[in-house]
């Protein structure tokens, strides 16, 4: 049954489903969810066609999906949550680090990919960040995403990042890896503007339409591997 309890800030509360085939880790991701103030879990699957089937019962605004489960893979099911139900954004928890799992569930259409040894801070923002919209890639897999796009064509379309300011290159870095734009207007003593603005010039200077070509490009020059 749904938490009727209603976030501390005041706003909407995010509604969760859990899809894992380990009870232990549904117990687990649970009890993380729920201790967080502006989201709660409102229904478990232990299969793949159960998470579809609980995705459409339910609506929720995000679906933590583990990519390998029984009777229905976490591919194959996020291809139906999203036939189904389009509105709800769904996030990928797996052990897989391999290129070819992260590219099959972003093309299914899920829109994050997070590691289950990450840390419980970064399931959180992951979770936040799909819900608003964004495309949450896991940090430490996000050089994996530019293997086999580094040919020449590709290369000679790309701008040199010499044209971008400091803090062109800061707001980029921060969003390929996964930060909001209000988290990083704080994290910069920064307006939420002054980041939209750092990041359309950016874009514009770079010719990157989307998260996923952000943390593609910030990949490819090693910059996610930094310490800021």
């Amino acid at each position: 049954m749904p938490d009727a309890t209603a976030p501390a800030n005041g706003g909407e509360m995010l509604r969760v489903v859990l899809a894992d085939d380990h009870a232990v880790v549904r117990e687990g991701l649970k009890a993380l969810v729920n201790a967080q103030p502006d989201m709660r879990v409102i229904g478990e699957a232990a299969d793949g066609e159960a998470a579809w089937r609980v995705a459409t019962e339910l609506s929720p605004d995000v679906l933590i999906m583990d990519l390998s489960m029984p009777v229905l893979g976490g591919a194959d099911a996020t291809i139906r949550v999203k036939r189904d139900c389009p509105r709800v954004k769904i996030l990928a928890l797996t052990v897989h680090e391999e290129r070819v799992y992260l590219t099959q569930l972003l093309r299914a259409g899920a829109s994050g990919y997070v590691l289950k040894r990450a840390a419980p801070a970064e399931l959180v923002r992951a979770v936040r960040t799909v819900a608003a919209g964004g495309t949450y890639i896991d940090p430490s897999i996000a050089a994996t995403l530019v293997e086999g796009y580094l040919d020449a064509e590709v290369a000679a379309e790309q701008p040199a990042h010499d044209t971008l300011s400091d803090r062109e290159r800061q707001v980029l870095i921060g969003i390929a890896r996964g930060f909001s734009n209000k988290e990083l207007a704080a994290a910069l003593a920064l307006s939420v503007k002054t980041v939209e603005t750092y990041k359309a010039r950016f874009a514009e200077k770079l010719g990157l339409r989307s998260r996923v070509e952000i943390v593609r490009y910030a990949a490819r020059q090693g910059w996610l591997t930094e310490r800021e």
